[in-house]
């Protein structure tokens, strides 16, 4: 459930209420009953939990791995 920052119009308090999506905007100041104005937040980043995220973990399984290069036949040059 995410947490809204919220002012009062009236007396300028400001406050945050830990509230579901769901949930209609609070109207009411805690602290003088004024009219409350629910504030625009960028809230947090993404949190990515696990043990790593990579390039690699979306890949599809059955796609085939590169050929690996052959060495060149040729013979190497002698001394002279």
């Amino acid at each position: 459930m995410p947490t809204y920052d919220y002012v009062c119009q009236d007396c300028g308090h400001a406050f945050e209420a830990f509230q579901s999506m769901k949930d209609d905007p609070l109207t009411d100041c805690p602290s003088c009953s004024g009219k409350v104005k629910r504030q625009i937040g960028g809230g947090t980043g993404i949190i990515f939990k696990g043990s790593g995220f990579y390039v690699n973990d979306s890949k599809k399984k059955d796609t085939p791995a590169p050929e690996a290069k052959k060495p060149d036949p040729k013979p190497a040059p002698a001394a002279t």
